[in-house]
């Protein structure tokens, strides 16, 4: 086994490292790679993984300030937007937004009228419809928690030259594209190889 250049044991980085995740290769290429370029790589990955686990307490901590779910963050966030944009949120405009379906798009409409933080009224131009929005004293808790964070994260990403900002572009573009590549372990058993009948893969009856 390759052992990291690392002086002193990081756990945390050594969860990201293929030399001691993957020190075969199995799965990672990185055997090309010298060593301090193989380290910055590593603590690419790890920087990702700092910023996700900062960006969830954030998300807990303000859905705990607002005593809201997730769901239900993601809905109010949409709303200001639109509202700000000009636009009006329809039921459905929102259910489409959630990937939720009528039946719960109603009954979590239901609970933030309840608790205050969204109204809802007749469509100006179609009967039918509901139009949604957010109260003020929600759009006011919103903006001090949500809208300040943003407005640090859009200062550190405004710090960046335009050429850094594309280099960034182009990564996380790239990383987000991997969401959309087929899974291979659902052809393939833990160690890369076909699952055999009788397997760990196998299907149970």
């Amino acid at each position: 086994m390759v052992k990291s250049q690392s002086k002193t044991w990081d756990s945390a980085a050594s969860m990201l490292d293929p030399r001691i995740v993957d020190p075969t290769g199995s799965y990672v290429r990185y055997s090309e790679l010298p060593p301090e370029e193989l380290d910055q790589v590593v603590a690419v990955l790890t920087a990702i993984k700092e910023w996700r686990e900062s960006e969830e307490r954030i998300s807990l901590q303000s859905r705990s300030y607002m005593r809201l779910n997730e769901t239900d963050m993601k809905a109010l966030r949409f709303v200001i937007a639109a509202k700000n944009s000009g636009v009006l949120v329809t039921a459905g405009m929102l259910a489409g937004h959630l990937q939720i379906s009528t039946a719960s798009i109603t009954k979590m409409l239901d609970r933030l009228e309840k608790a205050g933080h969204i109204t809802r009224s007749a469509h100006p131009d179609d009967r039918r419809a509901v139009v949604v929005d957010v109260t003020a004293a929600t759009h006011t808790d919103a903006r001090a928690t949500i809208g300040r964070k943003h407005a640090r994260r859009f200062d550190v990403a405004a710090a960046l030259s335009p050429s850094e900002r594309e280099v960034v572009i182009k990564f996380l573009t790239s990383l987000a594209a991997l969401e959309d590549e087929p899974d291979q372990d659902s052809e393939t058993g833990q160690d890369g190889e076909p699952d055999q009948p009788g397997g760990s893969g196998a299907q149970q009856h």
